[in-house]
């Protein structure tokens, strides 16, 4: 994954106090594993490393089905969509950037996925940055494997996650529970500490009582 920096261009300042700044473009890697009969977004994001250079761009998609030996030519997009293989005719729409030639963003959707839609795709974006004095022309591929499943699982991940959160929740009762053991100790010691100083206490001021009224009748 690649991500492009927050370009910051400093502002002086006697000017102003603020900085402005773009925000950044991140290289996510497409999922894998699409649910038959459903929509799934095939993701192809290539980022441009220069922000502040204009920049034209088309998107060509490409598809090997898993008992195929080469790629036909699948999806093209540069202003305007086209679906090439017929296979996929009515099943395709766009899903990367808009209102934009700079296109980063690339991705396309299946409608109504199917078992034959399992394979390799592979995606390309042909980028022409736009200098003053010329022009440059870039390539960016990007390939995986599309497989299609009956109904959806969950990956060992989200169970270990959840796994981690239950156990991690019986860990913190568990530890609220000796806390609150703890505690009821401490003040029930506490308690019957006081209890015995108070009656201490009180022998000892019924004792002195009694010996004054006793030196009392004695006087007498």
């Amino acid at each position: 994954m690649w991500l492009q920096a927050l370009k910051c261009p400093l502002v002086h300042p006697l000017r102003s106090a603020a900085s402005l700044c773009h925000g950044a473009c991140v290289e996510l890697e497409s999922d894998t594993e699409a649910v038959a009969h459903e929509g799934f977004k095939l993701g192809c994001i290539s980022c441009k490393r220069r922000g502040e250079v204009r920049a034209r761009a088309s998107v060509n998609w490409f598809f090997k089905a898993s008992d195929e030996t080469e790629f036909s030519h699948l999806y093209s997009y540069e202003e305007t969509e086209e679906i090439i293989d017929p296979r996929f005719y009515g099943r395709l729409g766009w899903k990367g950037s808009n209102n934009t030639r700079d296109l980063q963003d690339g991705s396309i959707t299946i409608h109504n996925v199917t078992f034959n839609d399992t394979g390799t795709y592979m995606c390309i974006f042909s980028r022409v940055l736009i200098y003053p004095n010329y022009n440059f022309q870039t390539n960016s591929t990007k390939s995986f494997f599309l497989n299609v499943m009956p109904r959806r699982t969950r990956g060992l991940a989200s169970i270990v996650s959840e796994v981690t959160m239950y156990m991690s929740i019986i860990g913190l009762q568990f530890w609220l529970l000796v806390e609150m053991i703890y505690c009821y100790r401490k003040i029930a010691a506490a308690g019957e500490e006081a209890l015995r100083e108070s009656e201490a206490e009180y022998l000892a001021i019924a004792s002195e009582s009694k010996d004054n009224c006793a030196s009392g009748q004695v006087a007498e």
